[in-house]
């Protein structure tokens, strides 16, 4: 199951992790978001220990939101070693996430 990532644990899950980490933007209210959202899901169970893959609720955590600027969402950021390397906009399929998530394990 993905990881809840906040403004608070933030820092601590992301940014200290020692393993690339695939974050999505999302919301309740978002059609797309729910389009790709069971992705996300089946994502953390086929990468479980290869890398970490977390949702950010966009109404609940604002901070962590405006700091990469997501304006429009699902937003899918990739990130490793705490810098972001690459990003997904949009519903995309499952194959585009993973061969982004791939490139960079």
């Amino acid at each position: 199951m993905a990881l809840e990532i906040t403004d608070a644990n933030f820092e601590e899950l992301v940014i200290n992790s020692d393993k690339p980490v695939v974050v999505d933007f999302w919301a309740e209210w978002c059609g797309p978001c729910r389009m790709i959202g069971p992705v996300i899901e089946k994502m953390s169970g086929d990468y479980d220990g290869k890398a970490l893959i977390g949702k950010v609720n966009v109404d609940h955590n604002p901070g962590v939101s405006a700091k990469f600027g997501v304006r429009n969402i699902p937003t899918v950021l990739f990130l490793k070693g705490g810098e972001v390397v690459d990003k997904s906009v949009g519903a995309v399929p499952e194959a585009q996430l993973k061969s982004k998530l791939d490139a960079i394990l």
